[in-house]
């Protein structure tokens, strides 16, 4: 029997309304806000959560002066429609590409995030 069950993961961010917007078109989830705190959900359960902190300091990736401690992977199908459409959300393609099944981006917060197909 496990201890535990994992209904989110919470995220750190300098403007918890704003990250969830930019997740919640990201994902097609529902998106709801409360003072400080806001979060993202699937119809089927699975749910993002975003905490505002003071003094907020975006990870630096590739580097590990302030490392990215996580980040979030999301498939797509077809890598140039999504890059495209996750600028218009304000995404930042990061400038390092390590690999050709997936592409980095930041989000509006500096999180990295990854564009994946396989």
């Amino acid at each position: 029997m496990a201890i535990a069950r994992f209904p989110s993961i919470v995220i750190d961010c300098p403007d918890a309304k704003a990250l969830a917007s930019f997740y919640g078109a990201l994902l097609d989830w529902e998106v709801k806000t409360s003072d400080g705190w806001a979060e993202v959900r699937a119809d089927y359960g699975q749910c993002i959560c975003f905490q505002q902190v003071a003094d907020y300091s975006p990870p630096r990736w590739p580097g590990q002066e302030l490392p990215q401690q996580m980040h979030l992977d999301v498939m797509v199908e077809d890598l140039d429609r999504a890059e495209a459409e996750v600028r218009a959300l304000r995404a930042t393609r990061h400038e390092h590409q390590p690999g050709t099944s997936f592409r980095v981006f930041l989000d509006p917060a500096g999180h990295p995030f990854c564009l994946c197909v396989d």
